[in-house]
């Protein structure tokens, strides 16, 4: 499936996040969250993105120093049953030694968040995919390893999610559980290796708009 970028429409919006709490209450009680668009980045969503998208690209080539991974899932609307089609799904991670490098210098968002970014559109089945390597924590070990996940909705300004994080591994426990505010779903998922591949299912439920 293809979309161009011009059937999304992008917002700007930049503001210091609400508590974590805050957003998990909104994310149970089936509400939209109150801090949905206000969020630094996410005029990144769409920041040098191809004319046309697909459901799977690959965001770190087999040249790539790292382990292979497949980070693949469903976008699902608010119900979390429903596939919902024609979602633009932007990722960026760091890269083996914990770095965003390689970006490209003359784009804001590709030299912040480096040569290891890209996007899917989700298939009609909700389907999306992205072939990589397995990211690794910050250098000065502040995080565990994640992947960033931003959405943009057709005629919806763009947001982000819970960040990808692997269960069980390093500062994956109990205490991150418990802070992560459900934005988009569950965010913690466990790694699961085949082969020479690590394979990781991230589904997304789309978050509700306000009115």
């Amino acid at each position: 499936m293809l979309v161009t970028k011009r059937e999304v429409t992008l917002g700007l919006g930049a503001a210091m996040l609400l508590p974590a709490c805050t957003a998990r209450a909104d994310a149970e009680a089936g509400q939209a969250r109150a801090d949905l668009y206000d969020c630094e980045g996410c005029e990144a969503a769409l920041e040098g993105a191809p004319a046309a998208l697909r459901s799977r690209t690959t965001l770190g080539g087999a040249s790539e120093p790292g382990e292979r991974m497949l980070l693949m899932g469903r976008v699902l609307r608010p119900d979390g049953r429903t596939p919902a089609p024609g979602v633009v799904v932007y990722a960026h991670h760091t890269n083996a030694a914990g770095l965003y490098a390689g970006g490209h210098r003359g784009a804001t968002w590709s030299a912040r968040h480096g040569r290891l970014r890209g996007w899917v559109v989700s298939a009609a089945d909700g389907g999306y995919a992205f072939d990589t390597i397995k990211p690794a924590p910050y250098p000065d070990r502040s995080m565990p390893a994640h992947v960033h996940l931003y959405i943009a909705e057709p005629g919806r300004r763009p947001y982000y999610i819970d960040d990808v994080v692997f269960a069980g591994e390093f500062r994956v426990d109990d205490s991150y559980r418990r802070r992560m505010p459900l934005r988009g779903g569950n965010g913690i998922v466990p790694v699961i290796r085949r082969g020479e591949v690590w394979h990781v299912r991230r589904d997304i439920i789309l978050e509700r708009h306000p009115a």
